[in-house]
């Protein structure tokens, strides 16, 4: 899917926020429904580490925050949505290029919105990889989402 001008002056706009450009990486990628964004890490001079591969700080950096945004824009102003806990397994040095994929389905949004009308918040598990440019796995992230309705859309529903 294409993007549209909102997502790609989101992209634009989010090369300068401060937290993100210090990663080294760039958001590539953010489909005009939400549902998908790209991330790319390059081995550059801001990302190399001691050793000469892509520094692990850089690589838990890149992919943060976007599924917390992903989710954030497509749920709308009537959730709270929190990163609530990750951890990150390193597989291979990163020694080019590191591409991360996020997705998110209609199915899934159904089905947190499903749970949060009989339950008060949920955490939810997103899993994301950074492949190289060789196509080998580098770092497996796993990102655990807190998700919740804000008060006051609760208390308009019970109205």
């Amino acid at each position: 899917m294409a993007e549209s001008w909102e997502t790609r002056r989101f992209r634009w706009m989010f090369r300068f926020f401060p937290c993100y450009w210090g990663t080294g990486a760039r958001v590539a990628y953010v489909a005009s429904d939400w549902k998908e964004m790209r991330v790319e890490l390059p081995l550059s001079v801001r990302t190399r580490n001691y050793v000469g591969t892509i520094f692990g700080g850089s690589i838990y950096g890149a992919v943060d925050p976007i599924y917390m945004l992903m989710l954030i824009k497509l749920l709308g102003p009537g959730y709270v949505v929190w990163d609530k806990a990750a951890t990150i397994r390193f597989r291979k040095p990163g020694r080019s290029k590191l591409t991360a994929v996020f997705k998110i389905s209609d199915e899934e949004l159904a089905s947190i919105r499903g749970a949060l009308e009989t339950e008060r918040s949920i955490d939810r598990l997103y899993v994301v990889e950074l492949v190289s440019e060789e196509g080998q796995v580098c770092a497996t992230i796993d990102k655990t989402l807190y998700i919740r309705k804000t008060e006051r859309r609760a208390e308009a529903t019970a109205r």
